[in-house]
């Protein structure tokens, strides 16, 4: 496999040589289909949308200028390819898949404690669907996709201490709206006793 910089590849793209896109896609696709999934919660959804970065890097592979991180550009086309596809389709949705836990293979005296897990990361998906979808996106960059905020701020155009403070209050929210619905399950389960 090719082990020259993103950059060096996407200005080989930018000069004509299309090929080299394919690099791009083997290095990237993966970790775009992570972000897709994560703000859409679809694997068809989030394949396509990978594929529409990825028709957007050819279309508009002449803005690609190499003064910053390859990875910065590519994700600043992807939140556009995000914000469109939820522009289009007005809905907003955080993935709600527990198959891992169904699946899971558990000795009886661990089932409560998988129990009380599987509950948790039900609340906690529950939360981040309640957030609005830029607290959201913020999140998904900044803890799943593992970008560094001045990464980000490239990203969504702003400072790196702009970036510090949505990161900060997007948690700060995620943290209250989970507080609620932990609340919320605890008093359904003590009024059905």
């Amino acid at each position: 496999m090719n082990q020259a910089p993103d950059n060096d590849i996407m200005l080989e793209v930018k000069a004509g040589q299309l090929d080299k896109l394919g690099i791009l896609f083997e290095r990237h696709s993966k970790s775009l289909f992570g972000f897709f999934y994560r703000m859409t919660g679809d694997k068809e959804i989030s394949q396509d949308l990978v594929q529409n970065v990825f028709f957007r890097m050819l279309k508009y592979r002449h803005t690609f200028t190499a003064e910053g991180k390859f990875i910065t550009w590519m994700y600043h086309l992807a939140r556009n390819v995000s914000a469109d596809y939820f522009k289009k389709s007005k809905k907003f949705s955080f993935s709600k898949n527990l198959d891992l836990w169904a699946n899971r293979l558990s000795d009886p005296s661990t089932r409560e404690e998988d129990f009380g897990k599987e509950q948790e990361i039900a609340l906690l998906q529950q939360a981040m669907d309640r957030l609005p979808a830029d607290k959201r996106e913020v999140l998904v960059l900044s803890r799943y996709q593992e970008l560094k905020y001045q990464e980000i701020a490239k990203v969504l155009n702003c400072t790196e201490g702009n970036v510090k403070v949505k990161v900060h209050r997007a948690f700060q929210e995620l943290r209250n709206i989970f507080m609620k619905l932990t609340q919320e399950r605890k008093y359904e389960a003590g009024g059905k006793k």
